[in-house]
């Protein structure tokens, strides 16, 4: 089983996918926070994001390890551990310039092909979370989900989120709804595998939804594939 979940930022994919990694004992992939740590690379040693020929000089160079258990999932650019370090708001500034970058994305995207191929085989299947998988990366995923909900309720979660862990200025809700929205703006309009609901994606809007309600929702799509005996 491959389970593709796509949306914008803070609406609840990674607790969704984890939960439903959990279940059925599948893998997990972040693929957000490979973006995330390629960024991270790329601020620490003084690479201007903006210039999109500089950042894709040194891509080769950024050597991600990925954690794929959903109940401890990491990442390590070389043999720092960056999970908390790539939640950071200069980080977050920097993703979207980096991720557009084509010469990232192909790699990226190779690498998560590779995981996913591993993961089936170690686990019977994985569910893999981000802005391209069923654009993309999985294009064959039986299941793929678009999950979203409004800014102003992701806004509120992930500022929740940041006031939990003490980053990014203790979770702001007005300043966390600005960097939302222009992430959204440039996720969807890049040239190179922007965010936007394949055909043939469910979707899931979570504005008004409990967690419970989300991954009930989303195990209902995997359980019938799974049921109907398609993968």
């Amino acid at each position: 089983m491959r389970v593709a979940v796509d949306g914008p930022s803070g609406s609840g994919k990674s607790s969704v996918s984890k939960a439903l990694a959990t279940k059925h004992g599948w893998g997990y992939v972040d693929t957000g926070a490979m973006y995330r740590a390629c960024a991270w690379f790329m601020v620490n040693n003084g690479v201007d994001v903006a210039d999109h020929g500089a950042v894709a000089a040194r891509i080769d160079e950024v050597d991600l390890s990925l954690g794929t258990d959903p109940a401890h999932p990491t990442i390590s650019v070389g043999d720092v551990d960056v999970s908390s370090a790539i939640r950071e708001v200069e980080v977050t500034d920097a993703v979207s310039s980096v991720s557009a970058v084509p010469e990232v994305r192909t790699r990226m995207v190779a690498v998560q092909r590779a995981l996913a191929d591993q993961l089936q085989n170690e686990r019977g299947g994985v569910i893999m979370e981000g802005r391209d998988i069923g654009s993309a990366v999985l294009t064959e995923a039986p299941v793929k989900i678009f999950l979203t909900a409004d800014v102003e309720a992701r806004a509120a979660r992930r500022a929740a989120e940041d006031a939990e862990a003490g980053r990014n200025g203790g979770g702001d809700v007005g300043s966390t709804e600005q960097r939302l929205a222009a992430r959204d703006q440039a996720d969807s309009s890049r040239a190179a595998s922007p965010l936007r609901q394949v055909d043939g994606a469910v979707e899931i809007d979570a504005t008004f939804m409990t967690l419970d309600e989300v991954v009930a929702a989303a195990d209902s799509l995997v359980q019938a594939q799974l049921d109907a005996g398609r993968v």
